[in-house]
């Protein structure tokens, strides 16, 4: 049986945050972000947006387009405060929670919607309950895989509910431009667009997949087979810590390899003390790259032991930089390490590239060398060399 999965996304959720303790912004166009020379925009209201102001926009374009522009400075403590409310108020209907961000989030309800006479009711009581306990508007997509259940959440807003099935896709999903594909990146878009590759469809097709994939390299594959509804249904609902991670927002643009390598290199270095301290190691590493106009990508390695070293994670971390590395400025880098474990629960498999470790015969010879006037053996070859005689 298919597993169900719902991707909860709270609408334009800083303004809303804002107009629900303000309630003065009712019906103003509200733009959450900096007023200052280089301010963007972090988040716009629907009525903003009518008038073309949306995210990621500098302060000064969504001021021409809408001279009553409400803007109100960011407020991250409360947001924080709100979105732990957000996911607290998700847990009561499924332990089952993986948080994507701070205003979204995906629940497994394979379970919970069995004891529902309609399986939409879950998604409306959820929805519902979330608007007359919070006041926040949330879209839901209703899904058999996370992917699909984010591209469904996109489809309406705000508060709009959509299912997606697997064979609803040629209808509702592949008829879209591919830059709607959650994973896909502008620069990408663009590529594709070039060969011809125009709908989610011309993605998804068989004769398309080896260009795909020789323009994207694996995160061509990876993307093919969730647009085709392959990819997982799995939540990471661990309780542990999901990753260590250190990333910087920069004053100014990082546009050549190596001036972008030595900020990796510092990030690096700190997730690795903060593992060391933690007494974690990890499986998985990534890096995020966030360019001027706030586009953002994250590349990721997954490693076959799990590793604290930071020779072995630099390396990672410079073989994904520089295989997406473009000079076009970033503002942000972001290392992260996850799939953690404790190092001590950590059986370490020895590499080609690490030093075994000392068996018995060797620290004997290495005693013999140090120590004069003794010649130490093992009991087992005494014993050998008494069975010989």
């Amino acid at each position: 049986m298919a597993r169900v999965i719902f991707h909860v996304d709270i609408n334009a959720f800083f303004a809303s945050a804002e107009e629900m303790r303000k309630p003065a912004l009712h019906g103003k166009p509200v733009a959450v972000g900096s007023n200052s020379r280089r301010g963007v925009v972090s988040t716009a209201n629907y009525k903003a947006r009518e008038y073309g102001v949306h995210s990621a926009q500098p302060m000064y374009e969504a001021k021409k387009l809408c001279p009553d522009l409400v803007i109100v400075p960011a407020d991250f403590a409360y947001y924080r405060a709100l979105s732990a409310r957000f996911f607290a108020y998700l847990k009561k209907f499924t332990p089952y929670i993986e948080p994507a961000s701070i205003d979204e989030g995906y629940m497994d309800v394979t379970e919970t919607i069995r004891h529902y006479h309609r399986p939409l009711d879950l998604a409306y009581q959820i929805q519902n309950g979330l608007l007359e306990t919070l006041g926040l508007h949330v879209s839901i997509g209703v899904a058999p895989t996370k992917f699909l259940a984010k591209m469904a959440s996109d489809m309406r807003k705000p508060m709009g509910i959509t299912v997606l099935r697997r064979s609803e896709l040629k209808q509702k999903l592949w008829p879209l431009p591919i830059e709607s594909i959650h994973g896909l990146g502008k620069k990408s878009a663009a590529l594709l667009r070039k060969e011809g590759i125009e709908t989610i469809g011309d993605f998804a097709d068989p004769d398309n997949e080896q260009l795909i994939i020789g323009k994207l390299k694996k995160n061509g594959y990876q993307l093919i087979r969730k647009v085709r509804g392959r990819s997982t249904d799995r939540l990471d609902v661990s309780t542990t810590r999901k990753s260590i991670s250190a990333s910087r927002t920069y004053d100014y643009d990082l546009t050549t390899l190596e001036e972008t390598g030595r900020k990796v290199q510092e990030l690096c270095r700190e997730v690795v003390n903060k593992m060391h301290q933690e007494h974690q190691m990890g499986k998985m590493v990534s890096l995020s790259l966030r360019d001027t106009e706030f586009h953002t990508i994250v590349r990721s390695t997954t490693f076959s032991n799990y590793i604290d070293a930071y020779p072995v994670l630099y390396q990672a971390l410079m073989n994904l930089l520089e295989e997406n590395f473009e000079p076009i400025g970033y503002r942000y880098v972001g290392v992260h390490i996850g799939s953690l474990k404790y190092a001590e629960k950590v059986i370490v498999q020895p590499s080609l590239f690490e030093k075994p470790v000392e068996d018995t015969g060797d620290i004997v010879t290495q005693l013999n060398k140090r120590i004069d006037g003794i010649h130490l053996m093992k009991a087992s070859d005494l014993l050998k060399g008494e069975g010989h005689e």
